[in-house]
């Protein structure tokens, strides 16, 4: 893999400034005003690639299909699919997406315990590889609409393990105590009772969390599937030709910039983290000897570090408690840290030499308390006017900002090697009250 696209370089005798490829950042904000998601065009290749040649290093069939909830864009979903990559979708507005940016439909499977009828509807109509189904009435909608459209309806049949992810509970997905999926001891009876000529039941999906940062879990998950697989054969004349494993695989996001001036965060995560090829061998391993297609479904562990989100300081201020860093930025921009108590390493747009280090809090000018981007986080110091970025943004970034406090949505801008161009226009708040 090449050069992370986020550099410091000098730029006079007494500070570095923060590049992306080939730029300055502080001069796109020139342009392009702040808060502002800055993407690397590079890494989005380099981290789609990095994934292929993994796939292909394991000696088993592979699909990478890039789930689309973690960024939507559109000129992102361009680059994307040009990269002979699937798409998982989960919802008719990211199918229509998928489709505008350039996938094939049968590149395209729709993931998603609530689909509508008209949803679904959409999917058969446009002839998708898979509708991944995740209840027994979801099926039987599935299959009266196959019939009254004269279409066979190609099924997933999405299977919840009943495996520990231990990762955040907001976004553990594979317990019964979750609202995806089907349980695995009930996948049999219900194929045996849905089986029709309109139903092609090709394949199983499973999806048991996000940011996971170990092997053990999709190892345990796999090993169920594969036990229901060869049960589904033998009891039920089911010949199983995909295996989706869903997404989740955790990536590292403490210290993504290094810097003598930069403090460094301990992260035992980020030590524990596989490589991909270590992540796919081990999943392969247990399908070893079986004619079946394997497929990935990577959002975050493909967008999320192409991206930072660049803010201006508005004030600093201290008490007895608490220093803050009170930046353009706020939860309705990056809501991860609210929401998750997730960690963006956030460092200066430009360094001095030797800066004086201390304890410093940088949130967000809305009316919550939660309104932060770090607590207490060893930083240089930073004073009002000075430009901050927030890394690993890609991915559960922008895709999630919202118009809280009535404020607009942040532009977005893509960088390839010396050249940038926007492709999200800043909102304005017209567009909000029209």
């Amino acid at each position: 893999m090449q050069q992370f696209p986020f550099f410091y370089q000098e730029s006079n005798t007494s500070t570095e400034a923060l590049f992306c490829e080939d730029l300055d950042i502080s001069e796109i904000t020139n342009v392009f005003g702040t808060p502002l998601f800055v993407y690397s065009k590079q890494r989005i290749l380099d981290n789609i690639n990095a994934f292929k040649n993994a796939a292909d290093n394991t000696g088993h069939p592979w699909k990478i299909s890039y789930a689309l909830k973690a960024n939507s864009n559109i000129e992102l979903l361009r680059i994307i699919s040009a990269q002979d990559v699937g798409a998982s979708i989960v919802s008719g507005g990211e199918l229509r997406a998928a489709l505008t940016a350039g996938f094939q439909p049968e590149q395209i499977t729709f993931d998603g315990p609530g689909k509508t009828d008209a949803e679904i509807d959409l999917a058969l109509r446009t002839k998708i590889k898979a509708i991944v189904v995740e209840s027994s009435q979801e099926l039987e909608v599935v299959h009266s609409q196959a019939i009254a459209l004269g279409i066979v309806a190609p099924v997933y049949i999405r299977i919840n393990p009943h495996v520990d992810a231990k990762t955040h509970p907001y976004i553990s997905t594979g317990l019964l105590e979750n609202k995806f999926g089907i349980d695995i001891d009930q996948v049999l009876d219900l194929i045996k009772t849905f089986h029709s000529p309109w139903l092609n039941i090709i394949g199983l999906h499973t999806h048991i969390g996000s940011q996971i940062t170990t092997i053990t879990p999709f190892v345990e998950a796999a090993e169920s599937i594969k036990h229901l697989v060869l049960k589904l054969k033998q009891e039920a004349s089911v010949d199983i030709k995909y295996l989706d494993l869903g997404g989740g695989r955790g990536i590292q996001y403490h210290n993504i910039i290094t810097h003598p001036n930069i403090p460094f965060e301990n992260s035992t995560n980020d030590a524990l983290i596989p490589t991909h090829e270590e992540f796919l061998s081990s999943i392969a391993n247990v399908f070893n000897g079986m004619d079946i297609e394997l497929t990935v479904e990577p959002g975050r562990a493909i967008i999320a570090d192409t991206a930072i989100l660049v803010s201006k300081v508005l004030y600093t201020k201290s008490n007895t408690k608490r220093t803050f860093v009170i930046v353009d930025a706020a939860m309705n921009d990056l809501i991860r840290p609210s929401l998750y108590g997730a960690y963006h390493q956030i460092v200066p747009v430009s360094i001095v030499a030797n800066p004086e280090i201390h304890l410093a809090s940088v949130v967000g000018p809305i009316c919550e308390t939660g309104d932060f981007l770090a607590l207490d986080r060893e930083l240089p110091i930073i004073n009002r006017s000075d430009l901050v970025a927030v890394m690993c943004v890609g991915a559960y970034g922008f895709s999630l900002s919202s118009n809280y406090n009535l404020r607009p949505k942040a532009a977005e801008v893509l960088i390839d090697g010396s050249k940038v161009r926007i492709i999200r226009k800043r909102q304005t708040i017209e567009d909000i009250l029209l």
